[in-house]
Parts: structure tokens; sequence; C-alpha cells
């Protein structure tokens, strides 16, 4: 018949209601949710960056603490490190030399709780971060006299100026030399034999110092390598990867590309079949007023 549809479906008549596909309908709820929990995340991370900017990290000033009274630097050190880094801290068979390598180094293993290790612990144990077995001012006073040992070569404590920091450039040079290791987010990641640690609990003159000592396997970058300026500015960016501005919606936990990627597929393809459903559906529909005659 002239006008019939060529499926052969029976026509809408005017005046009837409209049917609308439930796969429609889910679509919208599917976008509606979608847009809830992108709104939420990027509400809850301006929040978290808001609390940030208010309560800043600022680095402990080692050198302005007093040695509390009835502690013995030295003795605390033969009871505690000398059995592993030997009396005069040259090393054993045991752990390294420790005499010639700084007060930045030794300030970092103690104050981030690595050092010293149990009495019991065997060698090539995985060295984690602890709450610190010292205050800080016994740690100051055991840099001073470990560092004394050496002669008070090796280096030195470094200071972090943040107000001198470039937050962009920090960036770069972190993806650049950092992010292989420790993760675009400063989450750490695993590696033959090792582990990198997650950086979102270490102070910024602890990052500075690693940054100039390499603890552990991690290479020391020299002032060949990093300004002092450019240290500051990559201790800026790895405190801005506390809270970062996550732009563009919910930042899915920083889980990286991968588990962003897949997520990606399996709503963004779900959308896309569910239109592709809707608009196949929609092409055998019958338009508004046809009648089969």
């Amino acid at each position: 018949m002239l006008g019939a549809p060529a499926s052969g479906k029976q026509a809408w008549a005017p005046g009837e209601p409209e049917r609308r596909p439930p796969v429609l309908v889910a679509l919208l709820v599917i976008l509606a949710a979608g847009a809830f929990a992108a709104f939420g995340g990027l509400h809850r991370t301006r929040a978290a960056a808001e609390v940030g900017a208010r309560e800043p990290r600022r680095p402990r000033a080692v050198a302005e603490v007093a040695t509390p009274p009835g502690f013995d630097a030295r003795t605390t050190y033969l009871g505690d490190c000398a059995i592993c880094h030997g009396v005069d801290g040259q090393g054993t068979s045991r752990a390294k030399a420790i005499a010639n390598k700084g007060a930045a180094d030794v300030d970092y293993e103690l104050s981030s709780g690595r050092m010293p290790l149990p009495p019991l612990a065997k060698k090539g144990v995985r060295i984690r971060r602890h709450a610190p077995r010292y205050s800080p001012p016994e740690i100051a006073a055991l840099v001073t006299y470990v560092s004394g040992l050496g002669g008070n070569t090796g280096v030195p404590i470094p200071t972090v100026e943040l107000s001198r920091a470039d937050l962009a450039h920090g960036g770069d040079l972190f993806r650049g030399q950092c992010a292989a290791c420790h993760a675009w987010a400063g989450d750490g990641g695993a590696l033959l034999d090792r582990a990198a640690p997650d950086l979102h609990e270490s102070t910024p003159t602890q990052i500075a110092e690693a940054v100039r000592v390499g603890p552990g396997t991690m290479p020391a970058f020299g002032l060949a390598a990093f300004t002092d300026a450019e240290v500051d500015s990559i201790v800026a960016y790895v405190r801005y990867l506390d809270h970062p501005r996550d732009r563009g919606g919910n930042p899915l936990w920083h889980l990286g590309p991968l588990a962003e990627g897949l997520i990606d597929w399996v709503f963004g393809m779900g959308l896309l079949i569910l239109a592709l459903l809707w608009i196949g559906d929609s092409a055998h529909s019958v338009p508004y007023g046809w009648h089969e005659l």
C-alpha cells in the first residue's frame, strides 16, 4: 500500500501515546548516573585540594632542636647501628658505610623510620617506612654524631624553599626522571627484585634528601642533574600529588592509564552499543500519523 511501512508493523495512530524503547530509558539512566558520579568526584577532589592548601607540610628543622637530657648519641649508635654499619661507620658485611654519606642520608633513613632495622632482620630484607624510633631532637643528635665520623663530608641536609618552586616545571622533571619508578601519581611501583616506595608520606626535606643521596638502589642526582631550584620544584610537585586538582570528573582513584582506559572501554562502548540499539529500533518505527491503507 502507498505509505505503508516496509517492515509491516502496525503504524501509530494519532492520539496514541508514543512508545519509548526501554533501551532509551536505560541510556538516560546511565548518563544521569555518570554525570552524578563525575560531579561528586570533582567536588571531592576540590575539597581535598582546599584542605591541602590550608595545611601545607613544612620541612623539619633538624638543626634547631636541642638534644634531650640524658640522651647520648654515641651510646645509641653503638647499641643500635654499629652492629651493621661498624663502630666507625665504615660498614660491614651486613650493611654499607654511612660515615661518608653525609647528614642528608642519615637524616633521611632515621626520620623516615627505615633505620634502625629490627635486631633479627636478615641481610637483604626489604626496608620500608615506619614510625621513627627516635624523637626529632634525638635524630638531630645522631645525625651530627654519624656525619662527624666521616669528617662532616658527604651531602648536607638540603634546605627546601618552596616559595621559589615552579610547579609546572617540577611536574615535567618528575614525569621525566621519577615517574618510571614511583608512578605518575607518586604511588610507587614494583621493580625487578625491589619496589619503589610511594611518596605521599614523605616530608619536603625527605624528598629533597632522597633526590640528592639516592637511598637504596635509587640513583643520586647532584647539581649537574638538578639545581637546588629544580629540586624545590620537584618537591612542590610531589607534595601537590597528595591533593591534585583533577579536572574532568571522577579521578578513579588515580589508578593509571590502563585501569582508566579499561573503564572507558567498558562504559564507553556500553553507551555506544545502547545508542546503536536505540537508533536501530527507531529506524523500524513508523512516522507519527501514518496509517496502513
